[in-house]
């Protein structure tokens, strides 16, 4: 991805990781899901890695099936160090050659497109996870990382917000989102099951709304579609009322946490990912965007279109006191600046069709 922005975020984020990357010198890392959003900025953060800070490269294997991510492996097949198998990881997996990490961040996270391959949203999760487990037992991998979800929390009572690890959630087993929502539960147990029964080195993370360059036009995302419909000159669409809430994170200090789990992380534990502030409605989010470009934004309420689950929780804000004291885990990237990166981004690289 041969873009200004996203190669000072890759700078930004191994200056952050600091002397943590040297853990990843000489190792072999398996990455499956490496063709979305953020396993395409996982494997060129390690590919800058390898050409500036390794003393000896970090040797990649990455697995996906394209199912929502069209083209990007063509570009990932010429990148150094870098082995790409088209593959779902629903199936099973041999590996020849040794593994001393596993990133099991297969799965299908757009609302759009869960509803769309329900099964396959809930097998990859389930199944996938259980292959990439077997997997690491028998390579006895130095760490397995598992990408699971805040969405796991479902719509989570007011006074468990911020959220943390220790909620247990509020999510309905057959409501329209259950096949990510209790797929990544699932998911969870079984590291548990396999760190308690044979020994895996398993971590956690639950991502809160990442976002940043890389992100597909055609994700059908929040930022995605504002930033499509700014390019094109169309008034955003917000759904429902505009008063529920997210907390953003910015792709580079997410990537900072998930590394900083997958080498200090705790066995089986789990760690939220994400941004504390500012917690701002959808409304807001619109308000904000047009500070940054520089003019008043449009926006029109209207109904959750048919292709876009209900159910939507109202707020979702983490709390990250445990991966700041386990993992020295804290974002720096303000919204303002993120949303800035952004959406530069996307006006050189969006055809504003949404």
């Amino acid at each position: 991805m041969d873009d200004s922005v996203f190669a000072s975020d890759l700078i930004e984020a191994a200056e952050r990781l600091g002397g943590l990357a040297h853990w990843f010198a000489g190792k072999r890392l398996l990455v499956s899901g490496g063709c979305g959003f953020l396993g395409r900025y996982l494997i060129e953060l390690m590919v800058y890695l390898n050409e500036q800070v390794l003393e000896r490269p970090c040797r990649m294997l990455v697995l996906d099936n394209l199912i929502t991510s069209g083209s990007e492996a063509a570009d990932i097949r010429k990148l150094a160090n870098v082995t790409f198998v088209e593959h779902d990881v629903v199936q099973p997996f041999h590996c020849d050659e040794p593994l001393d990490y596993i990133v099991q961040m297969a799965g299908i996270a757009s609302p759009y497109y869960y509803r769309l391959y329900p099964l396959e949203t809930l097998e990859v999760a389930t199944l996938g996870t259980k292959n990439m487990l077997k997997l690491a037992e028998e390579h006895q991998v130095h760490g397995f990382l598992f990408f699971s979800s805040s969405e796991i929390y479902g719509d989570p009572d007011q006074r468990h917000v911020p959220t943390g690890e220790s909620y247990r959630g509020n999510v309905s087993c057959t409501g329209p989102r259950a096949c990510y929502d209790e797929s990544k539960r699932l998911g969870e147990t079984l590291c548990r099951i396999f760190h308690e029964k044979y020994g895996v080195a398993t971590k956690i993370v639950r991502p809160f709304n990442v976002y940043g360059p890389g992100m597909r036009e055609t994700d059908y995302r929040v930022l995605p579609n504002f930033a499509s419909r700014i390019i094109g000159g169309k008034p955003l669409h917000i759904y429902g009322t505009g008063s529920q809430t997210r907390t953003f994170c910015y792709i580079s200090d997410a990537l900072n946490g998930f590394l900083r789990a997958l080498v200090t992380g705790g066995p089986a534990e789990v760690y939220n990912i994400g941004n504390t502030h500012p917690e701002i409605s959808m409304v807001d989010l619109a308000n904000e965007i047009g500070t940054v470009v520089g003019r008043k934004v449009e926006f029109v309420l209207i109904e959750y279109p048919d292709s876009y689950p209900p159910d939507e929780p109202m707020r979702r804000c983490p709390d990250i006191t445990k991966a700041r004291l386990q993992l020295g885990y804290e974002p720096a990237v303000s919204l303002h600046e993120g949303l800035r990166r952004f959406l530069a981004w996307a006006g050189r690289n969006y055809t504003g069709g949404q």
